[in-house]
C-alpha cells in the first residue's frame, strides 16, 4: 500500500496520475470526496469492484454507486430525461447521489442486477479527476454498517486491509455520506438524507 499526501487546495498532478494508473491496473484507491473518503475502482474491472465489496465486507446484493468526472459524463452510464437533467444541473457537482436508469455498459456487479444505478459528481476536484478516463466506484470507506470516519489513518485501521493507494488530504470536515435522491420515478424521492 502506498500513501500519497496532498491537499484539497493545491492539487498535485503526480498524485492524480499515479492514482489513475493504479485504477487502470485494477487497483483500489482510498480517495477524498466532498463528503467522506471513498473506495474507488474502475467500474469495468469486475475483480477490482469485487475487492471493494470485500474490503467493505458488503453484500454483493447491495449495489455500489458510480462517480463520473462531470455532468456530461452521466450520459455514459445512465439514461437521463430532460426533466432529470434540469434537477441534476441544479445540484451537481455536489454532495448528492442520483438514482437513474442505468445504461447497458454498467456491469451487473455494480448494480447487483438492478436496472438502476446511483451516480455522483462530487464538488471535489481530486475525485472527479480520478474518473477522467473511466467511471469509478464511489462508496464510503468503512466496513458496512460501521461508523464512517473522516481520517485516512483511522479508516485504514477500521478496514484492517491494504488498499493499493491512499490519497491523504488529512481530516475531512464531513463524515456524512451524500444525500441519495431517487430520480427513477415521476416524483423525486429522498432515500437517504
Amino acid at each position: 500500500m502506498k500513501i500519497l499526501k496532498t491537499s484539497l487546495e493545491t492539487l498535485d498532478e503526480k498524485v492524480i496520475d499515479e492514482a489513475i494508473e493504479v485504477l487502470s491496473n485494477g487497483g483500489v484507491v482510498l480517495y477524498p470526496t466532498d463528503t467522506v473518503y471513498g473506495l474507488g475502482a474502475n467500474i469495468f474491472n469486475n475483480d477490482a469492484v469485487r475487492r471493494v465489496f470485500e474490503i467493505k465486507q458488503r453484500s454483493l446484493l447491495k449495489p455500489l454507486s458510480i462517480l463520473v468526472s462531470d455532468i456530461r459524463a452521466i450520459d455514459l452510464v445512465a439514461r437521463v430525461s430532460i426533466h432529470q437533467k434540469e434537477i441534476i444541473n441544479d445540484y451537481l457537482p455536489g454532495p448528492y447521489t442520483f438514482i437513474l436508469k442505468k445504461e447497458n455498459v454498467v456491469p451487473r456487479v455494480i448494480t447487483s442486477g438492478s436496472t438502476y444505478v446511483g451516480v455522483r459528481v462530487p464538488n471535489n476536484t481530486i475525485s472527479r479527476r480520478l474518473a477522467s478516463l473511466f467511471p469509478i466506484t464511489t462508496t464510503s470507506a468503512n466496513i458496512s454498517d460501521e461508523e464512517v470516519l473522516s481520517n485516512p489513518t483511522e479508516i485504514l485501521e477500521q478496514l484492517d486491509c491494504d488498499v493499493d493507494l491512499v490519497i491523504d488530504v488529512g481530516d475531512l470536515k464531513s463524515n456524512h455520506a451524500s444525500m441519495i435522491v431517487d430520480l427513477s420515478k415521476t416524483v423525486p424521492k429522498i432515500i437517504r438524507r
